[in-house]
């Protein structure tokens, strides 16, 4: 295939990864609540969720393809824009207020989803076993929020009451979700080949950009709201279902095999998680000062994965 075609198909796949996933969030919200469902129920399952849609259609879609590298190096590169160029530029912006909760419990389950990580690919390999895992803490993690009525960061929820074609938008995101991923895994895969690069490279960076494309896009909405609260406690819960629930559904298809460079860059992720826990824990508060060192850590990583 042509350089130019694989381009065209990774840009095509990103625009129609930030449209599907608007489309379900849009749909699936308004759905959830005519059943009744709570502002908390939905903005922890359905929107969570439906943010990390297009990183759980492209890792899946890897794992089942084989594509191992692209599979895990997706959502490797997914905590790297979410954590550090996405949380770092809305820092920038705006003071980012860190409560005890969103530190000691998100922050402590996101690091320690990192480490368990670092354990379960010892070996170079996620079993279907260990990915069960993920997904039974992921799973008890969301129990534990509902029941004890736990305060979230408040997610951008549409306004208005639900319409009869909500249903069709959401098939409709659903479908074009599944199609971006199809071409950006495809698209991705050519141009590591073209280039002589590793899928691994090309998963944490241009792949992974590509399907952070709707927490970036939240963030600059609400930022331009002037909603500065939808920041760390949005993207860690994004993160969470990253590590825990996409990687661990994607074993259900066949277990996960990385390289041992590849094991590398976990164990700066697992690092990187822990400084962003001692930054929050620092002030309080993330400001224009840490915002600055979330995303020179990012690049930082990224120039190590380059190199």
């Amino acid at each position: 295939m042509h350089i130019f075609e694989n381009i065209s198909f990774v840009l095509i796949s990103i625009i129609a990864l930030w449209g599907g996933a608007y489309l379900v969030v849009e749909s699936a919200s308004r759905i959830a609540k005519k059943l009744g469902l709570s502002e908390l129920v939905i903005g922890l399952t359905i929107v969570a969720i439906a943010t990390s849609a297009p990183e759980f259609a492209v890792t899946v879609l890897a794992a089942f393809r084989g594509h191992m590298q692209i599979s895990v190096g997706n959502i490797v590169g997914s905590n790297i824009f979410n954590l550090g160029i996405i949380l770092g530029l809305v820092s920038i912006f705006s003071v980012v207020k860190i409560s005890k909760p969103m530190l000691y419990r998100d922050g402590g389950l996101l690091v320690g989803a990192g480490v368990l990580l670092l354990i379960f690919f010892y070996d170079l390999s996620l079993s279907v076993w260990e990915g069960l895992t993920l997904i039974a803490i992921l799973i008890s993690y969301i129990i534990y929020l509902v029941r004890h009525k736990e305060n979230v960061e408040e997610e951008e929820l549409p306004s208005g009451g639900y319409r009869w074609y909500d249903p069709v938008l959401f098939a409709a995101g659903i479908a074009i979700i599944l199609a971006g991923a199809d071409f950006l895994v495809d698209g991705a895969t050519g141009l590591a080949r073209y280039f002589g690069l590793s899928e691994w490279l090309i998963a944490v960076t241009i792949v992974a950009s590509g399907t952070s494309i709707p927490e970036l896009a939240t963030s600059i909405v609400a930022l331009s709201k002037g909603r500065h609260g939808i920041s760390a406690g949005n993207l860690i819960g994004s993160d969470l279902f990253n590590m825990l629930g996409v990687l661990g559904v994607a074993t259900l298809f066949r277990s996960l095999q990385i390289t041992s460079s590849d094991y590398f860059s976990l164990i700066l992720l697992a690092g990187n998680l822990i400084i962003l826990v001692v930054l929050m824990r620092r002030k309080w508060r993330l400001t224009t000062g840490e915002g600055i060192i979330l995303i020179l850590i990012a690049l930082a990583r990224w120039a190590v994965v380059i190199n």
